[in-house]
């Protein structure tokens, strides 16, 4: 079977972190499956670049060279494009996706590359399985949400990272359940393991004494970084050995980057990692703080309880489908008072971490296999639809 992987969640040379969830994925698949990634890519004038958006040119990331990877971009304004993006970026993908003769087009990313790829697996009479991150099926604004509606209820497949994702599809958008299959990250055991806290500190640079909290994932306001770094400031004056690293990039990186700039704030940015490096942080750290407004299924989490250490995050989204009070503390998100007081409760608390590690042991390729499946059965269906 020939898949075409359509995504802009995906490594480029200036971002080699992004996508990685997908980029696993696709390596695993690739070994199923005829794969190639046609990548779209939002091309804005310079002057009217969005401030959320960090551009990066459209070239291949080191960590992706195994794969057959191209890219597609199209021409956005800020706003003004937004209604046009799915066909924009559908005008962009239809040639290349011709050339290769798909049997299925697998999509991430509901609008615009879902939707895109919508109007190009019609042209080529082929079926599409579109897959729900998060944040892409949780929109807000109506233009957005009556944009993305077609591509949830018209999709051969749906592939959502949760069970809550998959609810949401049904009430909101009125998906066919029929057609959504949960599947949930896996974890790379290779990378993501109990070590030597000491060791792991010694590499980073980090002193024993420490109370290191880590947060690991983009730089916005949406993962609660302010008020996880008023908690922090909060914790510090009772516990004054507590740090925070931040681990990514992001639209924050200035604003972050200013307060870092105070010693007595206790915070460090590292900017975006390799996944082994990750691991490192995550070995080195005595918790992981994500304390987002909203979340699919948070691959991070999983990670780090991979490497032996328990959360503080929020309950929201799929965060629940992945930890429980064995592992972690759960408070209410935009509430800095309630993080303050969970970071220290998990600072103080003894934790098993052989435990916490063996908590998952799921691997890529068995996300891979199900991803196949969920082609396989798009592609069977829209045969016996079409006879």
């Amino acid at each position: 079977m020939r898949i075409l992987v359509v995504t802009s969640q995906f490594p480029i040379a200036g971002e080699p972190t992004r996508g990685r969830p997908i980029l696993q994925t696709v390596r695993e698949l690739a070994q199923l499956a005829e794969v190639r990634v046609l990548s779209p890519v939002a091309r804005y004038p310079r002057w009217a670049r969005p401030r959320s958006y960090l551009y990066q040119a459209p070239a291949p990331a080191e960590t992706s060279r195994d794969i057959d990877v191209r890219f597609a971009s199209y021409p956005a304004l800020p706003m003004l494009s937004r209604p046009f993006n799915g066909w924009l970026c559908a005008r962009a993908l239809s040639e290349p996706a011709r050339a290769f003769k798909p049997d299925v087009i697998l999509s991430w990313w509901l609008y615009p590359d879902a939707f895109g790829a919508l109007k190009v697996a019609s042209k080529l009479g082929v079926p599409l399985v579109a897959g729900a991150r998060g944040s892409d099926i949780r929109v807000r604004d109506a233009i957005s949400r009556r944009l993305t509606a077609p591509v949830v209820r018209k999709a051969d497949r749906l592939l959502v990272v949760s069970a809550d994702l998959g609810r949401l599809a049904v009430r909101d958008y009125g998906a066919d359940p029929s057609r959504i299959r949960v599947i949930a990250n896996g974890c790379d055991a290779g990378t993501f393991h109990l070590r030597d806290r000491a060791d792991a500190r010694r590499q980073c640079g980090i002193s024993d004494e420490s109370e290191l909290v880590l947060y690991v994932g983009r730089l916005v306001a949406e993962k609660g970084l302010r008020e996880l770094i008023e908690a922090m400031q909060e914790l510090r004056r009772s516990r004054p050995r507590a740090e925070l690293v931040l681990v990514g990039d992001g639209p924050m990186r200035g604003e972050l980057a200013s307060r870092a700039a105070d010693p007595d704030c206790g915070l460090r940015l590292v900017g975006a990692q390799p996944a082994t490096q990750v691991a490192q942080w995550m070995a080195a750290c005595n918790l992981l703080a994500l304390p987002s407004y909203s979340e699919g299924h948070p691959n991070v989490l999983v990670e780090a309880l991979a490497c032996g250490r328990p959360v503080v995050s929020t309950p929201v989204g799929g965060v629940p489908e992945v930890v429980d009070e064995s592992c972690a503390l759960l408070v209410a998100p935009r509430d800095q008072r309630a993080l303050a007081v969970a970071l220290a409760a998990t600072l103080e608390r003894e934790w098993d971490e052989q435990a916490l590690s063996q908590r998952f042991s799921r691997g890529w390729d068995a996300v891979a296999k199900e991803t196949f499946t969920a082609c396989q059965e798009a592609r069977i269906g829209y045969r016996t639809n079409r006879m």
